[in-house]
């Protein structure tokens, strides 16, 4: 699996003749005798090789006439892992509109955030994914409103302006030109499911590539959970057969407004139940939660390169599908790394809690116990360091990072260049490479992050066999890349720390 693999012909077909499931998000086929589009994995029977196409996205497949086959259901694929490993524009750009720049900022904005022009952005997306920025954010609306014609009763004209769409008009033509049905008739296709929670919710299912191990993903962000912000709730949600299963749940500060998520592991997929304050918001707040549980990566490959180590290939084969577990904002995780320095989990915890109490903006949560938004760089710029229970240094740390990300001189998110970044996070009072590098694989995204003097490792190599002292690592680790990220997920989880517990 690479760059550019929907031009790999016979490699295509292969994948559709064997319904591989680890093939989807990674190219589409459109069949020429039906005018349909589907995953490589669609059930229905392969057509023959002549009258298959492949395309690299659906919203290449939209563009050339076809229209989303009504079983296999493309559009709900998992993302495509090239937009997570790589740091080039499209990339970049890529992640952008996945988070709804284009639909709040235009072509205009997309192209600044990038620094490109917008011919040379629309060029470098047509070139790769057969479509330019508009088509593509346009396939996601499409999408959206799928989502919430099939999830909620909202009247359909509410769901147009949600979905991102101009008009009813547009929003109608759309949905029938992408899936060959009437929003009613949609709605008229979707299973109804009795939900006894809050009104308002949406229960959404997160599909992933298999296998996922959910010990570390879950546990680490349960073990570090910011009361207020976050929480393990056990029990939360209907699990497989009834049996009730926990979730983490989370705040979260979005474009429009506000929401509250709750995820939880299911064999298949993700378990999502989302509460918006603006339903304008649900692309985004899923994109969010698809990257803060690192569900488009491709563990078929991360493994199969790891392995290649001997090392690291038992810890591997013990528990595979190891993810990243990272974030839903960016600057909420990098003022979070600064309080954890030298700190422990649980000290980490109690100085962010504060913060939010202090200076978090409320929110009300009938379904359980959080309370706050955790709060922005611009609230926490007119913070008294004083009033921080943190040894000068690292107070002067922290208010010199706040400042940095509340003038706009240090841009964290989903567009950031990480080499780039990084250098500008080291150039500040107080960052040492395990700040920066823990930012960069968990904030970032970066997939090549690596933490090599972070004790839980350096012990982790010790007791492997592996050199403990970081420069010695860090030479022996480069056969591990451009997956290091990873492997410091099954180097930590050689450790009985609650962050490799799924939580009961």
């Amino acid at each position: 699996m690479q760059k550019g693999m929907h031009t790999d012909t016979e490699r295509c077909v292969r994948a559709v003749r064997s319904k591989d499931a680890r093939f989807d998000g990674w190219f589409y086929t459109a069949v020429l005798t039906t005018g349909i589009y589907c995953r490589p994995s669609c059930p229905v029977v392969p057509p023959k090789a002549e009258n298959m196409v492949f395309h690299p996205s659906a919203a290449a497949c939209q563009q050339a006439g076809f229209r989303a086959c009504k079983r296999c259901r493309p559009d709900t694929s998992p993302g495509s892992p090239e937009w997570n490993h790589r740091a080039d524009a499209v990339a970049r750009a890529m992640r952008l509109i996945t988070d709804g720049v284009v639909d709040r900022e235009g072509v205009p904005g997309l192209a600044a955030r990038l620094g490109y022009s917008t011919r040379q952005v629309e060029r470098q997306l047509l070139a790769e994914l057969g479509a330019g920025p508009l088509a593509l954010a346009r396939a996601q609306r499409a999408q959206t409103a799928r989502l919430l014609i099939e999830t909620t009763a909202l009247p359909m004209a509410e769901i147009a302006f949600a979905a991102g769409f101009s008009s009813v008009r547009t929003f109608n033509d759309t949905v029938r030109e992408v899936f060959a049905l009437s929003p009613s008739g949609l709605r008229a296709r979707a299973p109804r499911e009795d939900d006894h929670h809050t009104a308002g919710a949406l229960s959404l299912r997160l599909p992933f590539r298999t296998p996922l191990n959910p010990d570390n993903l879950f546990g680490h962000l349960a073990a570090t959970a910011v009361p207020g912000v976050e929480e393990w709730i056990p029990h939360s949600l209907e699990g497989v057969g009834g049996a009730p299963i926990g979730a983490y749940r989370r705040t979260l500060r979005l474009p429009y407004g506000h929401g509250i998520v709750a995820l939880a592991p299911r064999p298949g997929h993700i378990a999502c139940r989302l509460t918006l304050s603006d339903l304008r918001d649900l692309p985004v707040a899923i994109s969010r939660c698809r990257r803060l549980l690192d569900l488009d990566a491709d563990p078929v490959a991360v493994d199969g390169h790891l392995r290649t180590d001997p090392v690291l290939a038992p810890l591997v084969d013990k528990a595979p599908g190891r993810r990243v577990p990272r974030t839903v904002d960016a600057a909420e995780f990098a003022i979070r790394a600064v309080l954890g320095q030298q700190v422990s989990t649980a000290a980490a915890r109690t100085h962010a809690a504060r913060l939010v109490t202090a200076h978090g903006e409320p929110v009300h949560d009938p379904e359980g116990g959080l309370t706050h938004l955790f709060p922005t760089p611009d609230a926490l710029a007119a913070l008294d360091p004083g009033t921080l229970a943190l040894p000068r240094a690292r107070r002067t740390t922290l208010t010199t990072l706040v400042s940095a990300l509340a003038d706009g001189d240090l841009p964290l998110g989903v567009d950031s260049d990480w080499p780039e970044t990084r250098a500008r996070l080291l150039a500040l009072p107080g960052f040492g490479p395990w700040t920066a590098d823990v930012i960069a694989m968990r904030a970032l995204g970066d997939p090549d992050a690596f933490l090599p003097t972070d004790l839980g490792i350096r012990r982790a190599a010790r007791d492997l066999g592996l050199p403990s002292t970081p420069a010695a690592l860090t030479a022996r680790a480069a056969a591990w890349r451009p997956w290091r990220a990873y492997a410091v997920q099954y180097l930590w989880a050689t450790d009985s720390h609650p962050i490799n517990i799924l939580p009961v």
